[in-house]
């Protein structure tokens, strides 16, 4: 596949562009030529040296993740930022990134993947960013027991998740917005949710949690954003193009 009809393709089935405005990520194409084939697809959570390097070792025409390089762009192209860009440059490795627009993807996204491993029914959007979401809630198909929700995320995310237990005993309302996503405890109290389940926390967030009678669930940033680039990578293999998965996980 041409590497323009590549890049556009996902901007559009990941509605790239409405994001754009809300997102301190540069989105899309964030590093290489528009000219070129792209035959095999790097998919890795994290832009960094490991995985940058990785997928050059694995021949890969273009690197897809979740976290990028740009962040509010670069004030320069020095040092660590150097050293990530050049062999990208260097090998004519092009960087795709999808930040915001692939947490609140519906079907695509990392909130979907974890609320399929939660077995969520009657799904609705979830977490407001601006006009947009990041997230997606539903209700369990039978209420969990914290210890067995926390319990399922282990099993299925291979992580340990950190449990604020200041909500109701048996969850049946749960929301998600993964990585970061502390942010979204008084969305959850207000929607009425029994627990939201994200990534990582902040020491704000126990007291917040505690008084607004919410369990909220730690089970990891880079566990559960994980899914977001599979299921891109299972709709590259559908466009006739080679995934490789390249696996580094922070245990943060």
């Amino acid at each position: 596949m041409d590497r323009s009809e590549f890049a556009d393709r996902l901007d559009e089935e990941l509605r790239t562009d409405d994001y754009a405005d809300l997102d301190a990520s540069a989105n899309g194409l964030q590093v290489g030529h528009r000219e070129g084939d792209v035959e095999r697809v790097a998919l890795a959570v994290d832009a960094a040296g490991a995985t940058i390097h990785e997928a050059i070792e694995r021949d890969a025409d273009v690197l897809l993740v979740h976290h990028g390089l740009a962040w509010d762009g670069f004030d320069r192209l020095t040092d660590l930022h150097y050293d990530r860009v050049a062999p990208l440059v260097r090998e004519d490795v092009a960087l795709y990134v999808s930040h915001l627009p692939l947490d609140g993807h519906q079907e695509l996204g990392n909130a979907a993947g974890v609320a399929d491993v939660l077995g969520l029914r009657d799904r609705e959007p979830f977490g407001a960013y601006g006009p947009e979401v990041v997230g997606t809630r539903g209700t369990a198909a039978e209420p969990y027991a914290v210890d067995d929700l926390a319990a399922r995320l282990d099993r299925e995310l291979d992580t340990e998740t950190q449990v604020l237990d200041f909500g109701p005993d048996e969850i049946r309302e749960v929301g998600i917005v993964t990585g970061s996503g502390v942010d979204w405890i008084e969305a959850a109290a207000a929607a009425g949710l029994d627990a939201l389940v994200t990534g990582e926390g902040k020491q704000a967030a126990y007291h917040e949690a505690r008084d607004r009678g919410v369990n909220v669930f730690l089970a990891g940033h880079y566990a559960t954003e994980t899914f977001g680039v599979r299921r891109v990578g299972d709709l590259l293999e559908e466009w006739g193009i080679e995934t490789t998965y390249v696996e580094h996980p922070t245990g943060l």
